[in-house]
């Protein structure tokens, strides 16, 4: 009975085109599938906004948080709230549940902040409304500039005209932040005693400035050859301009803005504090699109960092400070070496058995098949590389070759029976065609439960549940198309009984006849097996109960990474000056680390983020968390 294998057996090249058909479908993949450190995952919030100039924390809360915080409540798909009521704005952070439609939720809020804009106060700014993903909270990548020379607003200033620009323009960079910038402003620090002094309040100096510091376009002049612009211009450049500037005419005496202030040429804010390895700096972070691959594009980062770094001016210079896409390459590294130490395992093991190099080399050949085929199917579901999929790749390398190396036994078991080659294939391969299919689907269905799961631990376990599944599937096409046409081309019939082939043959039929006598004495041994059947189910469920309690429960394993982070939380009412102090003391602690191999901070006058990176696992020996407890 002729079978739909007998096709590919007959005709070599068309199994051949079919197998190269998975390849190069796989190998695209590789080039474009996203890289990540693990899947994404779709909890979203919803970030409200609202600035209250002049209010101070009670009056933002009880007229702007609550009242926002009630109508915001009544929306789907909120899974909690958090708020913030700060002296002159409110935030209100919209946690949604997993999988929920953001924009969905986006639309719903906003109307909902809409219906009670009026009931707001109006002097209050409207409500800004943002979509935050929840896997970018932190940047890909964090790059730190420092300078000697340089002030800050110096250096912010340089990075905004000349360095953003590029940046932001990379391939598959999303935005360029500038974290701990200082944006030049007009700093006018009034003297209280002189203004009462004086009877001068805030508001005339504020009155003052509007109107000596305008600037409109009023129009334009047309001549028979020539057009002019008119501009309104009565604006101000300089320190000494602004400290000139007439705040009150009394009785013929003139009362100037440096009469009753010190102006000099700042910053716009004064509450960020950067240090890199202790040295004040500026720090940048570079955003990552959400379908682009981060390795690459830090990639193309580096580049253009590194041809930043040759046009910095003097005394500037430029670091990538926290790479996290680093640890990445490293995992995948890892991973590739444990590839190929399981492809070489795997080898061996399948020598020993068979006994034959031709034996060898038809399931060799399906297993690269079969791992990059389950790549397309990746990209085709949508799934990203990460360290989940990547896992289910390895283990799937042993699962993917049992289908080839059943059909070289079968086939070769026909060959000693004294079928030729072409005849042992396709008899062969007719055999198992339900046996392969059963194998297949029964692999897959072992897994398919995973990625049914519910909840977060569904979405970070559905692509490796389904990775593993497809990398099953493609074997069993391989198996059917592929190895036995090879086994009817490569195997040889006088090999079975002689060297080390026959060794192995003779072997296995010696194990096979004692496993048979075995088999028989425990079968009729029934009340035994059911006993020793009964006790292992019995510490089953035992282990099943107990390990949860006792062993460590965690989403995913903790991994050296090579970084450490702190938080610092400081008194509503602190000041940048008072919490740097213990900004720098934890600096210093990160420092003196023998393994640090630089330090980063980012301090804010009621908190405050830092951590130290350490040396590459290349060059040091001690873990990241024998550190932990020191720090």
């Amino acid at each position: 009975m002729k079978s739909f294998t007998d096709l590919f057996i007959k005709r070599p090249v068309l199994a051949m085109v079919v197998s190269f058909v998975i390849l190069i479908a796989g190998l695209q993949a590789m080039k474009t599938i996203n890289v990540r450190q693990y899947p994404r995952s779709d909890i979203a919030a919803i970030t409200v906004t609202t600035v209250y100039v002049g209010a101070d924390a009670e009056l933002v809360r009880g007229f702007i948080t609550t009242p926002l915080e009630r109508a915001i409540a009544a929306a789907d798909g909120i899974d909690y709230m958090q708020s913030q009521s700060q002296q002159g704005v409110s935030t209100i952070t919209v946690r949604l549940k997993l999988n929920y439609d953001a924009h969905k939720a986006l639309s719903d809020v906003s109307s909902r902040v809409d219906a009670i804009r009026r009931d707001l106060p109006p002097e209050a700014e409207i409500p800004v409304i943002a979509i935050q993903a929840a896997d970018s909270q932190f940047a890909s990548a964090y790059l730190s500039f420092t300078s000697n020379i340089l002030q800050p607003n110096e250096v912010t200033d340089y990075l905004v005209r000349l360095v953003q620009p590029r940046l932001t323009s990379v391939g598959g960079v999303q935005k360029a932040d500038i974290l701990g910038g200082r944006t030049f402003a007009m700093r006018i620090w009034m003297k209280p005693e002189r203004m009462a002094a004086l009877n001068i309040s805030p508001t005339d100096v504020r009155d003052a400035l509007s109107r000596n510091n305008f600037l409109a376009a009023v129009g334009n002049t047309k001549g028979s050859l020539l057009q002019v612009n008119l501009t309104a211009n009565t604006d101000l450049h300089t320190a000494d301009q602004f400290k000139q500037l007439v705040v009150r005419q009394d009785k013929g005496t003139l009362i100037r803005l440096g009469d009753i202030a010190d102006v000099v040429l700042g910053a716009e804010d004064y509450n960020t504090e950067v240090r890199f390895s202790g040295q004040k700096a500026v720090f940048m972070g570079i955003w990552v699109l959400p379908n682009a691959n981060s390795v690459d594009v830090i990639k193309r980062v580096r580049v253009e960092l590194d041809q930043i770094k040759k046009e910095l001016p003097t005394g500037m210079t430029a670091e990538m400070a926290y790479d996290a896409t680093a640890y990445i390459n490293d995992a995948i590294h890892e991973v590739v070496k444990t590839l190929i130490d399981t492809l070489l395992i795997v080898m061996v093991v399948i020598f020993l058995f068979l006994g034959s190099f031709r034996s060898v080399i038809v399931p060799i050949v399906a297993i690269p098949i079969s791992l990059i085929g389950a790549l397309f199917l990746m990209q085709l579901f949508g799934f990203s590389l990460n360290l989940l999929t990547l896992l289910a790749i390895v283990l799937s390398v042993g699962l993917v070759v049992d289908d080839a190396i059943v059909v070289v036994e079968n086939v070769e078991r026909h060959m000693r029976e004294g079928l030729s080659r072409m005849n042992a294939a396709l008899v062969g391969a007719r055999e198992l065609i339900a046996p392969i299919i059963a194998m297949t689907i029964t692999l897959a269905a072992v897994y398919t439960p995973i990625a049914l799961q519910g909840g977060l631990t569904g979405a970070l376990f559905r692509e490796f549940a389904l990775t593993l599944a497809g990398a099953v599937f493609i074997s069993g096409v391989v198996a059917l198309v592929l190895s036995p046409m090879m086994s009817a081309h490569l195997l040889r019939p006088e090999h079975g009984d002689h060297g080390f082939s026959g060794f192995v043959n003779r072997t296995f039929d010696r194990f096979r006849d004692w496993y048979g006598s075995h088999l028989d004495r425990t079968l009729n041994a029934r009340p035994a097996v059911y006993v020793v059947w009964g006790g292992v189910s019995l510490i089953a469920l035992f282990m099943f109960v107990m390990i949860p309690k006792v062993a460590t429960k965690e989403l995913a394993p903790k991994e050296d990474q090579g970084v450490i982070f702190g938080i610092i939380t400081a008194p509503a009412n602190a000041t940048i000056d008072d919490t740097i102090r213990y900004a720098d003391a934890a600096g210093k602690v990160f420092q003196d680390i023998p393994d640090t191999r630089f330090t980063f901070q980012i301090t804010f006058p009621d908190n405050g983020f830092g951590g130290m990176v350490l040396k590459p696992w290349g060059t040091r020996k001690t873990p990241t968390k024998a550190y932990l407890p020191v720090v």
